[in-house]
């Protein structure tokens, strides 16, 4: 079996790379070839050629995908606000939540007896069960959105850290799909990209935190779930389109 070339690492200061530490190198693969196949599985593949249109279309799970990501959140949100007491200053938490989760447990339903891929509907459903859980312990509707809190925080960091260190997770994921490795450290042109790739992405989730924390602390839960749903598909994919149209840029398709 050919042996994959060894990955490029930071150029040194005469313009010529340097070798990286090899746990480095070995770990940024492990991290490229899961970032890869969970962008394989999106349909997120620059390697077969699809139109922009329909990565988007696949990245956002298709009609089942939207439903599945906005349909729990948008009957919490309904529900809560029409049986809001202003009196107890609180809706109905237990119709609210349990309403949504049980449309989440239906949507992982459909995906077992369809034999579809669960595992988008099944995170939702525990994503969404101990959320509501979370909220019925402490009898806040607006702690149904702390995990999604965590959440954006957690790949905002992990975005804007590995842009920092030069490392970026959009370039580990596309050479891993374009079979370049790390190879693509060594190119100024792709570096860039990638970099400000996931500052982008970085930046959206960091933007969701600063516009919906505020509201999370003075309890305004309609306001709270209402932007996150304008917050959610709706600036996914434009920021899906615009990261598949920079690298289709940098790995334009062979002429056949």
């Amino acid at each position: 079996m050919t042996q994959p070339p060894p990955p490029a690492s930071d150029p040194s200061p005469d313009g010529e790379p340097s070798a990286p530490p090899a746990a480095s190198a070995s770990a940024s693969e492990l991290v490229g070839a899961a970032l890869g196949e969970a962008a394989k599985r999106a349909g997120l593949d620059p390697a077969e050629g699809a139109a922009t249109g329909h990565v988007v279309w696949r990245a956002m799970g298709g009609w089942r995908g939207i439903l599945e990501s906005v349909l729990p959140s948008l009957v919490f949100v309904v529900l809560f606000t029409v049986t809001y007491d202003r009196t107890t200053q609180t809706g109905n938490l237990w119709l609210s939540l349990g309403l949504s989760v049980g449309l989440a447990a239906v949507f992982t339903i459909i995906r077992l007896a369809t034999k579809s891929p669960p595992a988008a509907a099944i995170g939702g459903l525990i994503a969404t069960a101990g959320a509501a859980a979370l909220a019925l312990w402490t009898g806040r509707g607006q702690d149904n959105f702390v995990f999604g809190f965590i959440t954006n925080a957690a790949y905002g960091t992990a975005f804007l850290v590995s842009a920092l260190i030069g490392w970026s997770l959009i370039g580990l994921a596309v050479g891993f799909l374009m079979n370049e490795g790390t190879r693509w450290r060594a190119d100024k042109r792709k570096r860039r990209v990638f970099f400000w790739l996931a500052i982008a992405w970085a930046g959206l989730f960091a933007f969701r935190l600063a516009v919906q924390l505020p509201l999370y602390f003075a309890g305004d839960v309609t306001a709270l779930g209402t932007l996150k749903l304008i917050m959610g598909l709706p600036l996914f994919a434009p920021l899906v389109a615009v990261t598949w149209l920079a690298v289709r840029a940098l790995y334009p398709p062979s002429p056949k």
